[in-house]
């Protein structure tokens, strides 16, 4: 069940999952640097300040805005940009990012940006995926240790396998895969493209069927949405299974009128007990547009975080399902990773070419104007698991 925050300000990052220690604000990241807050600093750092000012007390804000404004030194200085996803914590989202959104944003930013170094603020999936389409930059992930329960769900020989089992069936593979994974696909998609793709891939591939990998219930949720008999993998978020029907029901009843906003990586109880369910994108902007006055956000805590900074007039009911994957990027190790230009990314070079015809069929599609809504309140579809 998911620990619940009803409260105005972060969640403390210390701990997460089954007691995991991770990278949480220690007083002295920046004092261990040689940084220090400085007036300098402060007139540099006074605007970024105001985008976090609700989730970041001001006595906190000497601790981060050191590291904050090295950081955005050495980017001018080493021509690097940093990718900062939805689920980073606000003082790397608003401070450090530059381009900032859900992980089919970043893939497509990635491939345009002008930048020699890339940082991947975000998960080493992620990373792979700018390296694979950026091959000429300099791609760094923070901490080696950012990885993904999805992606550890599946490997190329498994990827394999289901070919041989299912001939002549197209296999789509959700962007939270490594790279080698990639490379034995057919396309990839995201939660924000998901039916789109494999109703591109059915009818590219002549067939009714499609293999949709790695997450069961992202397939499954794919499966309520279109007529396509898929065929799925028993992997799954470790943040997102937790949701349960029952922490919904709780919720309304201690908070009445409250707008449920579901991710497709839930469950699908969870996606019928919902209001509206969407990628991350897709989440921000519904908040953002209609301003509900009650928001449960079913995702990753600092996604909450994040949105709110943005909707001040809605309050959060805040889920604590923390990733202790993305909460292993900090200011402190991501300030390490550009001054020391380490951990480098780097993925076979046939590996990455197989990759990137997969990754180039999926962004090759026509962009959508806005992320798919996923249909809440359908019954669970039935999925073939391999």
């Amino acid at each position: 069940m998911a620990r619940i925050i009803d409260a105005p300000l972060l969640a403390d990052r210390r701990l997460a999952g089954d007691g995991c220690e991770l990278p949480g604000r220690p007083i002295d990241d920046a004092a261990k640097r040689g940084l220090a807050f400085t007036p300098e600093v402060k007139r540099e750092t006074d605007a970024l300040y105001e985008k976090v000012e609700r989730l970041i007390p001001p006595f906190e804000w000497p601790a981060y805005a050191p590291l904050i404004a090295g950081i955005n030194r050495l980017k001018r200085e080493k021509n690097a940009i940093i990718l900062a996803h939805n689920y980073m914590t606000s003082e790397i989202f608003f401070c450090v990012g530059d381009i900032r959104g859900d992980s089919l944003q970043l893939a497509r930013e990635a491939a345009n940006t002008n930048a020699k170094v890339i940082v991947q603020a975000g998960v080493h999936f992620m990373a792979e995926t700018s390296k694979i389409l950026a091959p000429e930059k300099t791609v760094l992930i923070p901490d080696l240790r950012a990885g993904c329960s999805l992606a550890a769900s599946i490997t190329g020989a498994d990827v394999r396998l289901i070919k041989a089992k299912y001939p002549g069936v197209p296999v789509v593979t959700y962007v939270n895969t490594s790279a080698e994974v990639k490379a034995e696909s057919d396309v990839t998609c995201t939660s924000s493209n998901a039916v789109q793709v494999c109703e591109w891939a059915a009818k590219e591939w002549g067939t009714d069927r499609v293999i949709l990998i790695p997450d069961e219930f992202l397939a499954k949720n794919v499966a309520a949405m279109t007529d396509l008999k898929i065929i799925a993998w028993h992997g799954r978020c470790e943040v997102h299974e937790r949701f349960t029907a029952e922490d919904i029901a709780e919720i309304r009843a201690a908070h009445p009128g409250v707008v449920v906003l579901a991710h497709p990586e839930c469950p699908p109880e969870v996606m019928a007990a919902s209001d509206y369910a969407g990628s991350t994108a897709a989440l921000a902007a519904y908040v953002g547009k209609r301003q509900p006055g009650k928001v449960l956000l079913l995702t990753e805590c600092s996604m909450s975080d994040n949105v709110a900074a943005a909707s001040p007039r809605t309050d959060f009911i805040r889920p604590c399902n923390l990733c202790p994957h993305m909460k292993r990027i900090s200011l402190a190790n991501i300030y390490d990773a550009l001054l020391e230009m380490k951990h480098k990314v780097e993925i076979p070079e046939e590996v990455r070419v197989r990759a990137k015809q997969a990754i180039d069929r999926m962004l090759a599609l026509p962009k959508t104007e806005k992320p798919l809504d996923f249909e809440v309140g359908l019954p669970e579809a039935a999925v073939e698991l391999v």
